[in-house]
């Protein structure tokens, strides 16, 4: 075997192993993109709108941050700000912000959840899943209740068939 042959032997597989290790180094994981949010935006407001009402959504990614956000014309502009928040407590805690609430509400190890600036214990936050990853959040706000809010984030996630909560 001639040594250039054994040189590119050991290069070829110094970069197959260091290739390897990089790849066990970098985390591959879905997030929300800008289409799917879009989509669940739309989504959402269709059926708040189904439901007689208006509302604003928002989504975020799985670092928290906002993708989108769509408003109905007449929502007051302290919603906005309502549904991020939900969004954001959704994804941060991943589980739906309704479900907090009533945890804080029912149990006095959850109460001080309510004295953390950064989350919203109202319903209508909801965290979107792709099998047993959280990949993000939906929040919704100003559509009659909390209820009404999770209702339709709910809805919208139905349409979506790769996502749940």
């Amino acid at each position: 075997m001639s040594r250039l042959h054994l040189t590119l032997s050991a290069l070829t597989l110094s970069i197959l192993t260091s290739s390897t290790w990089a790849s066990q180094q970098v985390a591959m994981r879905q997030d929300v993109t800008l289409p799917l949010a879009r989509q669940l935006l739309d989504a959402t407001l269709s059926a708040c709108h189904a439901e007689g009402r208006s509302a604003v959504a928002a989504v975020v990614d799985r670092g928290g941050n906002l993708v989108a956000l769509q408003r109905d014309d007449n929502v007051g502009p302290h919603n906005v700000l309502a549904a991020q928040r939900k969004a954001f407590t959704a994804l941060s805690t991943k589980t739906p912000t309704r479900l907090l609430a009533e945890r804080a509400r029912s149990n006095p190890d959850a109460e001080n959840l309510n004295s953390l600036d950064e989350l919203l214990l109202l319903g209508g936050g909801v965290p979107l899943k792709v099998g047993d990853q959280v990949i993000g959040a939906i929040g919704v706000a100003g559509a009659g209740g909390a209820a009404n809010d999770e209702g339709c984030a709910l809805k919208a996630i139905e349409q979506v068939p790769s996502i749940h909560s």
